[in-house]
């Protein structure tokens, strides 16, 4: 269909169901508890229900009729979830764009490190202290590498996967600090 694009709530109406269907949590469990349900948390659910139910008829709605033609147009009610791609896109365009005016005129690497697969499963069930973990030994990782100048030019080239492994990406910028030297400067 031209001018038609394939949304993430397309997605989930066509196969949530079946989908719930499938992983549906168990009600034993707390809301952030991912155990036994796919690595998929009640909280994640709820934001995939509310996805499917976005400017639907299910959230309700408004009518606009034109005075003149009595034309009607109806607007359905957004679901104003943060996670929300339809909801949040303009938001997100405004963060973005201010992310980018921050940004030195400088080459940037993406740098992705990864937990060996049985951590990465018990990350699963402990995101806030394994992720936690994960981000201080990346950023004391960079930190040691970049004060080594000998290091500093060593690239990795193994390729990165996301097989439902536990990583984080860091942003770094390629270039360099001159540490702080002051001259006496006679007269």
């Amino acid at each position: 269909m031209p001018g038609s694009s394939l949304e993430v709530a397309d997605i989930f109406r066509a196969h949530g169901a079946v989908w719930r269907a499938a992983n549906a949590p168990s009600h034993r469990l707390q809301a952030n508890d991912c155990r036994a349900m796919g690595h998929i948390s009640l909280n994640q659910f709820k934001v995939m229900s509310a996805i499917e139910r976005c400017r639907t008829s299910a959230l309700g709605g408004h009518v606009a009729r034109c005075a003149d033609c009595a034309h009607e147009h109806i607007a359905y009610n957004s679901c104003r979830n943060r996670h929300c791609p339809k909801c949040q896109a303009a938001a997100a365009k405004t963060w973005l764009a201010a992310r980018e005016a921050e940004l030195l005129p400088v080459r940037y690497f993406h740098l992705v490190f990864t937990l060996p697969k049985p951590i990465a499963d018990i990350a699963h069930q402990n995101k806030r202290e394994i992720y936690n973990l994960l981000m201080r030994a990346s950023a004391d990782t960079v930190i040691k590498i970049a004060a080594e100048p000998t290091r500093t030019s060593r690239r990795c080239t193994a390729p990165v996967r996301s097989d439902n492994k536990a990583t984080t990406c860091v942003t770094a910028l390629c270039g360099a600090i001159q540490p702080f030297q002051t001259t006496n400067a006679k007269g």
